[in-house]
Parts: structure tokens; C-alpha cells; sequence
């Protein structure tokens, strides 16, 4: 099994009578019980509070720096009439915040207005033509949401002119040294201050604006004698907006995030607002008539594969606003337009995400050294800032290495970039800022702005911070699988059992699993040939798996093959009949295949890498070698198949160590100018090349390769 693709860490492997004790005493599965020991709960009490989420509480709002100062502030707005305004940002969670707080400002009778900036033209943060339109339209008090806590300079200036600010944000605090800088606001709620003792750091910006209006509910309640539930008053407005905005920002699902996240869940699937339910039903398809399909289950993926993608979308390549006015909206027939029109701009932004993936695609095979580059760096003038940062981490996923993305107009380029473990982005742009105008973000994900003319050196010097953190191979993302499991676990019942275990997220990761030496019967692309289905067998039991944004045309698999699968378990619902699915996350070939492979790889290696002493006896092409293998490469690439992938390489040869031969071919007619080959992982890191044949005016022998002469020395 090549083992950089995954690790499987079993608990039954070593724990399997405490875990079976677990599953007993419990009524849930051994695989069930497993999960449970993987996440901490290794005593049957331990799970039972999990499950039933009775360790998690709401902490008290005002344990957090300043929100007693944010409370008696909006408090003293509301008595006084003063116009606010809710100052958001274009992302799920800000737009999520500004609709929580915008609504239960409104329902209290305030005079309130909300501004998000456009990404295109004027970028991240609070900006000073805001401030100044803000203050044109009369308001007196200024309340960032997701956003604010390094806007220093704006702050100030904001404060000059007579509004007053209070931020609250998430984000890391400014630091010189060991010295926070804080904007000089009225307040400035942010858990991850360092002088304040919130107990839990990890609350998304729509978390934070959350406790903030469990603050402004319990003072109102006491002004008014009431004996209200004010938490609970809360959950029940906003929990949904709450929920939706934590999944996206992928925050961690422990504490706080995971009660309100589940409670949020539970919102959305009995009592949705107008707004959400518009757009799951145009997101399925469906109508508000009884006659209307089923509506799915609300899990944290339904949340961060269907809800947060369209709300995403307006702040990418429209206006984020748009998606603010969904959800405040209290008209059917509006919030219908809206998530319609939602659902259109994510086709759009589906749309030029793959023109860019494509693009991409071509300039990694044209100037990419897949072997030397370590990062990959691409630039353009065409594409969409708001875009590129999907598509980098398409990148990303597919080849297995970081990938940066820069659009360019004018002489100043965005860029995002996404990561795997093993290199910390924000670290090696530190290491790079000299070349950029400004960046940020965290380990895996970051932004930045740099000069054109410095693109060139900003690439060759990332590169090298990153050769020297790993000295050899690439960047692979460890994916970490729980269990391994028979056919006999893949059943209706245990993957509704799953359900359990929601929210899913980070800190709680959806589990994944492991099927062995699964037989593929089939393999059909679906969705426009973007997707592929395999059909599965394994001990006589055939199962579904779809693996999403992996081309059949990519995969180094056929009917026939035995493969080892790391998959989510899912329940299709299709036609009101439901079956189990597999949704796959990587596939590899069985050690047995590996073992005939394997060998001939690492000979291939030490070779071509200057070694000697290996024993290539029988992996020497001959002479009729090389024409099956010309004949079939010109032919594929006169058919505008320039794509070929390994394993059809080595079927035009016969006998044993093919694939050490192919290769050899693959080297000795580049270095004699017959062929252009470039290496071109397919899918899961497959190999594959493309190719293009050279026209030469002159007879080429064998003989003139170098590499050839020095096989033909080797081997007498």
C-alpha cells in the first residue's frame, strides 16, 4: 500500500474489549463505540455524556473582555435613538453576523443599518470611505462584526469624527512583540485577546456576536423584570445564522461551538427561517408544496457543501448583501427570488472556478517541475480574486503540494493560497515579505498582495523555504482513518448511527474508513464526467461510491481491479429509497499490486538517479519495445489523447518488469528528441504524462541516448 495516501490508527486493533464494553452497555455498533474512543470517551459514561452532549454549556457573555462596556453601549443606543450601523464581512460568517445581530437590533426598535464592503473594490476590513458614508448617513455608533480588530488607524479615525465603535471579531489581535495593539474603540469583544479570561477562544465571529446578544437579552430582561430563558430566547431566534456562519468558518466543534451548532442544526430542520428553507429547496430542487420531495437530513456537510457555498458565492463574485437579505427577509416570494438568484451566481462561480482549474492544469504541465517545485506559484491577469482561492485548493488536493494563486491587475497582484501539513503558510510568506506588499491568514490558507515585477523571486524564494523544511519527497496530506470495515459493517443501520455522533467538523472530522481489496466491478462517469462512480464488490456484496471531482479519465483504475478505498459512509436517498453509499476520499492499489510495482520503481529510481550496483538484468527494452510504445503514443496524441496514463503505457509490452521498461522508453526517446514528455499526476497522485511528438528531419538511433548506452553497459 503506497503509504503516503493515509494512515489507518484501528482502536479495536488494541482496545477491543474495552471498546466492545463501551458498544454493549451503550446499544451502538463496535465501530460506533471506536469513533467514540478516537474523540476521548473511553469509559461508557465518557460516551454517554457525549452523545448526549450533556458536558457542553453556554459560558457566561459577560466573562469576556469589554462586553459589559459593549452592552451598556448599545443599551444607551437604544434608549437614545441613535442610528447604528452593523459593519460586517463578505464571508459566510460575517454575513450570518450582520443578519443576527441586524435582526435582533431591529426587533428591539432601534434605528439600525448594515454596510459589507465588495471584495473587488475595496478589499478586506474596515476602510475609510465607508467610515465617511457611514457617518454622511447619520450614524453615531459603529459595530464591526467578523472583522475590526487591526483596523487601528480606522478606528481612531472614525473616533475623530464623532462615531463611536465597538468591534468584535475573532481574529488574532496586531502584536509588536509582546505588546497587543488594540483599536481604541468604545469596546472591543475578542475571546482571543490576551488579557481575556473567556474560557473558550475558538467562537467564529457570528459565536461572538452570539454571547453579545445573550449580554444586550440578560440586561434587557433585567430592566424589564422579565424571567425569560434569555439563552434559550437567543438559540431559538438566531441559532440557525449561528450555526450556519461556525461550520463555514470551520471552527472547531467543541464547547460552545458544538452545542450551539447542534442546537442550530435542530433549528434548521424543524422551524427553518424563510430564508434558509428558500435556499435548500433551490438548492434540491424542490417547492414548498406538499407534493415537494423529502427534505434531506440537516448535518454540519449539508451546511458546508449546500448552504455556505451559495451564501459564499454573493461575496465572491456579486454582493454579499444579497445574502444578508435573505435572511432578514420576512416575504416568501423575496426570499424565493433570492435564493434562486444565490443559486444562479454559485453556477457562475462553479463555472469560472473549472475555466480556472483548467487553466491552471496547463500552465502546471507547461512550467511546473512536479520532481524540483515544491510550491506551486501561477499567475494571471484573467482571473477572479474572488475564485482563485477555491481553485488553489483544488490545486492543492489533486497534486498534493501547496499552491498560490495571484491575479493581476494593473502592477499589483491577490493572491490566496492554500497548504498541507508539514508547511506552514503563514510561515514561509514571513519568510518571503520583503517580495509582498502585505499578507496573512493562518497554517494552511492565506492572502496576499504583492508587486507584478516581484512575482519571479517571490516563487524561486518560496520554493527554496520550503525545500529546505522538507528535504525530500513532496508535502502529503496525511488523511487519518479510524477504522477498517468489513462488508458486513456497511449497512443502512450503521450509518444512521453515525447521526450520532453530529455535529461533524473540525475537532470532530467526519470518520473516515477503510474497505480492503475491494474488487471494482464498474466505472461510470457521472455529472458531466466530473465525477465518477465505481460499483464495489467485497465478499460477495456490492456497494455504490462516488468519488466527486475525480474524472474517470484521470483514474489509474479498471473493471477488474482490486483496490483498498478511504471513504465516508453516506446514506443515497434517491426516489424515496435509500441504500448505502460510499463517498471516497482516496483510493490506492492492493499491496499485492505494489508489490509487483514497487520493486521496478525503486530500481528505476537508483538508477536514473546516478546509483550503481542495481541489477537491471530484464529491464532492458529492446527495440520492438520501443516501436509499440512510439507507435502508441503518436497514435493517442494524433487522436488528441495527449493524456496517457502509466498502466496503458505498459499494456503495448509483454512479458515481466513492463513497467520499469515504459519508463526507460518514456526516457531514452525524450533525450533523442522523438517525443516531449512531462510528468502529470492524475488522480491520487497516478502517474500519468503528457506527451507531443517532435518531427525530426533526420534518422535518430537508440545509440545516441546517453541513458540508453549506459542501460546497454550495465546489463552485459
Amino acid at each position: 500500500m503506497r503509504d503516503t495516501l493515509w494512515e489507518l490508527s484501528d482502536p479495536r486493533d488494541s482496545h477491543r474489549e474495552q471498546i466492545s464494553r463501551i458498544a454493549s452497555e451503550l446499544g451502538i455498533t463496535d465501530v460506533t463505540a471506536a469513533l467514540l474512543w478516537n474523540r476521548g470517551m473511553k469509559t461508557v459514561r465518557e460516551g454517554e455524556i457525549y452523545l448526549k452532549k450533556e458536558a457542553e454549556i453556554f459560558h457566561d457573555p459577560f466573562l469576556m473582555r469589554d462586553m459589559d462596556k459593549a452592552a451598556d453601549r448599545i443599551m444607551r443606543a437604544l434608549k437614545d435613538h441613535e442610528k447604528i450601523t452593523v459593519y460586517g464581512d463578505y464571508d459566510v460568517d460575517g454575513v450570518t453576523s450582520v443578519s443576527a445581530l441586524y435582526l435582533y437590533l431591529k426587533e428591539a426598535g432601534a434605528d439600525v443599518s448594515y454596510y459589507i464592503p465588495s471584495r473587488e473594490g475595496e478589499g478586506y476590513g474596515v476602510n475609510l470611505n465607508a467610515i465617511d458614508g457611514i457617518i454622511r448617513d447619520g450614524a453615531s455608533l459603529m459595530i464591526t462584526v467578523d472583522t475590526g480588530i487591526t483596523a487601528v488607524s480606522e478606528v481612531r479615525y472614525a473616533s475623530e469624527h464623532d462615531l463611536d465603535v465597538i468591534v468584535t471579531d475573532h481574529h488574532e489581535c496586531l502584536c509588536e512583540g509582546d505588546t497587543q495593539i488594540l483599536p481604541e474603540a468604545a469596546a472591543v469583544v475578542n475571546p482571543r485577546r490576551s488579557d481575556c479570561g473567556y474560557p473558550f477562544k475558538e467562537l467564529a465571529g457570528v459565536g461572538v456576536v452570539f454571547k453579545l446578544l445573550c449580554a444586550l437579552s440578560r440586561q434587557r430582561c433585567l430592566e424589564s423584570g422579565s424571567k425569560e430563558n434569555f439563552i434559550r430566547s437567543v438559540v431559538m431566534s438566531f441559532g440557525d445564522l449561528v450555526a450556519i456562519g461556525t461550520v463555514a468558518d470551520v471552527m472547531p466543534l467543541t464547547d460552545e461551538n458544538r452545542l450551539i451548532v447542534s442546537m442550530g442544526m435542530d433549528l434548521i430542520e424543524k422551524q427553518p427561517r424563510l430564508g434558509v428553507a428558500a435556499l435548500l429547496n433551490a438548492a434540491q430542487g424542490s417547492d414548498r408544496s406538499p407534493r415537494a420531495k423529502k427534505k434531506k437530513r440537516i448535518t454540519s456537510g449539508l451546511i458546508g457543501y449546500t448552504i455556505a457555498p451559495r451564501i459564499n458565492a454573493a461575496g465572491r463574485i456579486a454582493e454579499a448583501t444579497r445574502a444578508v437579505e435573505l435572511f432578514i427577509t420576512d416575504s416568501e416570494v423575496k426570499a424565493d427570488a433570492i435564493a434562486s438568484e444565490l443559486c444562479e451566481t454559485n453556477r457562475v462561480r462553479q463555472q469560472l472556478e473549472n475555466e480556472i482549474a483548467e487553466e491552471a492544469a496547463a500552465m502546471i504541465a507547461e512550467s511546473v517541475d512536479m520532481k524540483r517545485d515544491k510550491v506551486i506559484v501561477l499567475q494571471s491577469d484573467s482571473w477572479h480574486q474572488g475564485v482563485i482561492g477555491i481553485v488553489a485548493s483544488r490545486i492543492t488536493e489533486k497534486y498534493n503540494m501547496p499552491a498560490i494563486l495571484i491575479t493581476c491587475t494593473g502592477d499589483t497582484g491577490k493572491g490566496s493560497g492554500r497548504s498541507v501539513k508539514g508547511l506552514d503558510l503563514v510561515e514561509a510568506l514571513k519568510n518571503c515579505s520583503d517580495c509582498l506588499i502585505r499578507f496573512g491568514g493562518h497554517e494552511l490558507a492565506a492572502g496576499l498582495s504583492i508587486k507584478r515585477d516581484r512575482i519571479d523571486e517571490f516563487r524561486r524564494r518560496i520554493n527554496e523555504f520550503a525545500s529546505e523544511k522538507m528535504s525530500s519527497g513532496s508535502f502529503v496530506p496525511q488523511l487519518s482513518v479510524e477504522c477498517e470495515l468489513q462488508a458486513s459493517d456497511l449497512t443502512l443501520p450503521q450509518a444512521r448511527e453515525l447521526y450520532l455522533l453530529e455535529p461533524y467538523g473540525a475537532s470532530n472530522p467526519v470518520p473516515l474508513f477503510l474497505l480492503s481489496d475491494a474488487k471494482i466491478l464498474d466505472i461510470t462517469p457521472i455529472g458531466s464526467a466530473r465525477h465518477t462512480r465505481f460499483t464495489l464488490e467485497k465478499n460477495g456484496v456490492r456497494f455504490s461510491a462516488v468519488y466527486c471531482g475525480a474524472s474517470s479519465a484521470d483514474s489509474d483504475f479498471e473493471p477488474g481491479d482490486k483496490a483498498d478505498v478511504v471513504f465516508n459512509l453516506d446514506i443515497n436517498d434517491f426516489m424515496n429509497t435509500q441504500s448505502v453509499q460510499l463517498i471516497i476520499r482516496k483510493m490506492d492499489h492492493t499491496d499485492e499490486y505494489h508489490s509487483l510495482i514497487d520493486p521496478q520503481k525503486r530500481i528505476y529510481e537508483k538508477f536514473t538517479g546516478g546509483r550503481s550496483g542495481e541489477d537491471i538484468s530484464g529491464c532492458v527494452p529492446d527495440r520492438d519495445d520501443f516501436v509499440k510504445l512510439y507507435v502508441f503514443i503518436r497514435d493517442e496524441v494524433k487522436a488528441e489523447h495527449r493524456f496517457i496514463m502509466m498502466r496503458s503505457l505498459c499494456r503495448c509490452l509483454t512479458g515481466e518488469n513492463r513497467y520499469i521498461k515504459s519508463r526507460f522508453v518514456i526516457d531514452i526517446l525524450r533525450e533523442n528528441g522523438l517525443i516531449k514528455a512531462s510528468e502529470a499526476p492524475g488522480l491520487d497522485g497516478a502517474e500519468r504524462y503528457e506527451f507531443d511528438i517532435i518531427s525530426v528531419g533526420k534518422k535518430t538511433t537508440l545509440e545516441s541516448s546517453p541513458l540508453y548506452r549506459r542501460l546497454l553497459e550495465c546489463a552485459k
